[in-house]
């Protein structure tokens, strides 16, 4: 192994942030390299996957860096696949310095391009049946992973009442959930979504926010872990990342805005809550669109204010970018809770 092991454990623990008096927040680095590293880990140990192997995985976001760096320190070929609309050239120059080859498919709907790319990468399973496939989106190695990030909330606060974390592939959030909860059985856990993803019943469509929702549904989203379910359009989690950086000195992606301005939310609702707060990106691969004021010029109706609560939902619908939205999930399946919408939608 050329990488110093010690430096991916460092990349994988977070900043445990204390946003207000009854919030902290674990403020990541890289945070899928622990559900990464832990389905690599287990994947070795078992004989599953063998030395010089070819990994594949779709993904748009940090855990294809994650994995990156774990393939290069442990000699594996690798294969990104993603959406021609969601791999910035500068993001998919990083790992493709790494080694990466990076699949980015045509996507003109702007929504993800998930099937595309899910059959793309059955394709490669196809023709090389030895090639690994680490399944964030179902493996139950993803939400396993984040016993330690249950374990590090609870060293840093003792009691925990409230867990808010964005969703995407389900494993932050319900894996961290999961293992609270056994702990805490009365916690209550807040998911964070945008609008026009899939996850919580919204149609699909192009999304502005990235890094939370999906236009597939993974295995790893257990609804009925969920008690109530926010959609925060893109400029209130860009307004709240700046916050972060000016009030807090902490330099977050949008996800993690969105994930900050949902925890500080529901701690002023309910002062006497003990609240954690996941925030998995850091700042640096936005630099040029959520920190640039040009970029952010450049987005239609960015200049109208955004919303600073959301608006309680009596049924599932999308809304504007400027919108933030609740709805209450209380740990229902995602079929009863479709039942029961209106039928006009």
């Amino acid at each position: 192994m050329r990488f110093d092991p010690d430096y991916f454990e460092a990349l994988e623990t977070p900043r445990m942030a204390r946003l207000a008096e009854n919030v902290v927040a674990a403020a990541f680095p890289l945070m899928k390299l622990m559900p990464a590293r832990f389905i690599l880990d287990r994947a070795e140990a078992s004989g599953e996957i063998k030395s010089n192997a070819h990994i594949v995985e779709t993904t748009s976001g940090t855990f294809g860096m994650a994995v990156a760096l774990l393939a290069a320190a442990r000699g594996y070929r690798l294969t990104l696949v993603t959406a021609s609309s969601l791999m910035d050239p500068k993001y998919q120059a990083r790992l493709q310095r790494l080694g990466a080859e990076v699949i980015a498919l045509d996507d003109p709907r702007g929504d993800g391009n998930q099937t595309g790319r899910l059959d793309n990468l059955g394709s490669i399973l196809h023709r090389e049946p030895e090639t690994f496939w680490t399944r964030q989106y179902d493996s139950d190695g993803n939400w396993l992973a984040y016993a330690r990030l249950a374990d590090l909330f609870v060293r840093a606060m003792g009691q925990i009442d409230c867990l808010v974390g964005c969703i995407g592939t389900g494993g932050s959030l319900c894996g961290t959930g999961t293992f609270l909860r056994s702990v805490f059985p009365h916690l209550r856990i807040v998911a964070v979504d945008t609008h026009r993803s899939i996850l919580f019943g919204q149609p699909l469509g192009k999304r502005t926010l990235r890094g939370l929702g999906n236009s597939v549904l993974p295995a790893n989203v257990r609804h009925e872990l969920i008690d109530e379910i926010h959609w925060v359009g893109a400029f209130p989690a860009f307004h709240a990342a700046h916050r972060l950086f000016r009030q807090h000195g902490i330099f977050m992606g949008p996800t993690s805005g969105a994930a900050a301005l949902v925890g500080q939310w529901v701690a002023k609702t309910k002062p006497d809550a003990r609240v954690a707060v996941i925030m998995p990106d850091e700042g640096h691969r936005h630099a040029d669109t959520l920190y640039s004021d040009t970029w952010l010029a450049s987005l239609p109706g960015w200049r109208t204010p955004a919303s600073n609560a959301p608006t309680r939902l009596s049924r599932i619908e999308p809304r504007s970018e400027a919108a933030w939205t609740r709805f209450d999930w209380r740990r229902r399946s995602l079929d009863e809770v479709m039942r029961l919408q209106p039928t006009e939608r």
